[in-house]
């Protein structure tokens, strides 16, 4: 089976508020609204973390993630710097994870293309 695409968003309101995530594999969306308080950015790398942890759940070996946030995909591939702590524990937890994995790649969409964030606006109504 091909390496499939996992897509991932997060999201507070206010910001910084209640954190949420989605990730969505293979039309099965996985979301969590109870994930304390924190900023935008935080919600989205909680999303990319979960989005692995979904994948090491089903299985997978060779991951496709897929999010909006140009942050966190930078971040996560190491082209963007991480100019707090906090950041760079996030990153930490993901290379962690990622090393579990034969392959991770991670790319950033448009907000309309991400079925995760679909899925958190249609909780949201």
């Amino acid at each position: 089976m091909p390496s499939p695409k996992i897509f991932f968003d997060g999201g507070c309101r206010p910001n910084p508020g209640r954190l949420e995530t989605a990730v969505v594999v293979r039309g099965i969306a996985y979301v969590d609204d109870d994930l304390g308080e924190g900023s935008n950015t935080d919600a989205e790398w909680l999303a990319a973390i979960a989005a692995l942890q979904v994948a090491l759940a089903l299985g997978e070996r060779d991951v496709r993630l897929l999010g909006d946030s140009a942050v966190v995909v930078g971040q996560a591939n190491g082209t963007r710097r991480c100019r707090t702590p906090e950041l760079e524990a996030y990153r930490d937890r993901f290379r962690d994870l990622a090393s579990r994995f034969a392959s991770v790649r991670v790319r950033q969409i448009g907000r309309a293309q991400n079925l995760a964030g679909i899925a958190l606006d249609r909780r949201r109504r």
